[in-house]
């Protein structure tokens, strides 16, 4: 990718942007955050500028799985971002390293174009149900891709410690299965839910549809995809005591089960016929998969995180204060 001031510019304003948000933890170290910030640069430069994603050819394409070839260098990236994110966060490489991956392909999620375009491209019944069909399934390849660098933080965890710590739970293997079912359908449920209503552009009365809602513009789709996955990992964390995995896991699934849900093909059909292609049935289906499972990503852990910080909080006030508590 031929590196330009317009590219050196977005980078820029990239690292702005994070900066700004670590700037609101103020219980982290100034170490902390310059870590922080590296690993996360590491995630920009190796996934958002160097992953072979390609440029689309048109002016506001929309990028797509790349090509065997392509999308096993990009796993390939994922890996060495996590690693690379590990030791630049160390000693909270395995909390930290993680975003890294996310990170980078947040880069692509706001670089390229958006759903509406894909419509474009895409104008009859028959074209749109094959799209759609295509896109069911993509967000679980983006979502490999963030467990590959997952699995890099894991090696470079194993490298330094020897061993893989192990956290052991007084529940039942039952109960642990269990309650991951019950975390992931709640985050599918909860994100669904809550996208609906932050990611609200222009919606249209249709007597048929009930409304129909205009393609959200990428700022706000940023902002609803992060919020909601943020309240969904904040409240299996704090009713179910479970990990960020559950709610990261869940972004793959919402664009799939949105698609069951509210792309039928009479709904096609009638949206082929009645309305310009920057319209759908669920605001959830103007999402690209990638901006779906890469904010999911980052929002699920930034939710998870709150919830154990609220959690610290209110045991270090009970034992400070009991009987303001009781």
């Amino acid at each position: 990718m031929e590196l330009s001031w317009l590219l050196i510019f977005k980078i820029g304003v990239s690292l702005a942007g994070v900066l700004t948000g670590i700037g609101m933890f103020s219980e982290l170290s100034w170490a902390a955050k310059l870590k922080l910030t590296a690993t996360l640069l590491v995630g920009i430069v190796l996934i958002g500028l160097l992953a072979p994603l390609g440029t689309p050819v048109e002016p506001f394409g929309v990028i797509s799985v790349p090509a065997f070839g392509g999308a096993i260098t990009l796993v390939g990236l994922a890996v060495l971002a996590g690693f690379i994110g590990y030791f630049f966060s160390w000693p909270n490489g395995r909390e930290i390293g993680i975003l890294a991956v996310p990170s980078g392909l947040a880069i692509w999620a706001v670089r390229c174009g958006n759903m509406a375009e894909l419509m474009r491209l895409n104008p009859t019944l028959a074209q749109r149900q094959e799209l759609f069909a295509v896109l069911k399934w993509e967000p679980i390849f983006w979502l490999a891709i963030v467990a590959a660098g997952f699995g890099g933080v894991f090696v470079g965890q194993k490298i330094v410690t020897r061993r893989l710590a192990l956290v052991t739970r007084a529940t039942s293997d039952e109960r642990r299965a269990t309650n991951m079912i019950i975390a992931v359908v709640a985050s599918v449920l909860i994100a669904q839910f809550c996208i609906g209503i932050f990611a609200r552009d222009v919606r249209i009365p249709d007597p048929r549809l009930g409304s129909v809602v205009a393609q959200p513009a990428t700022g706000q789709i940023v902002f609803a995809v992060l919020v909601s996955f943020g309240i969904a990992a904040f409240l299996v964390k704090k009713l179910l005591n479970a990990s960020y995995i559950w709610p990261i896991a869940a972004s793959a699934l919402v664009t799939g089960f949105a698609v069951i849900i509210h792309v039928k093909q009479d709904t096609l059909q009638y949206l082929v016929e009645h309305y310009p292609p920057v319209f759908f049935s669920n605001v959830v289906t103007s999402i690209l998969p990638v901006q779906m499972v890469a904010f999911g990503a980052l929002g699920s852990i930034a939710g998870y995180w709150l919830a154990v910080r609220v959690n610290f909080h209110r045991e270090t006030s009970l034992r400070e204060n009991p009987r303001k508590h009781s």
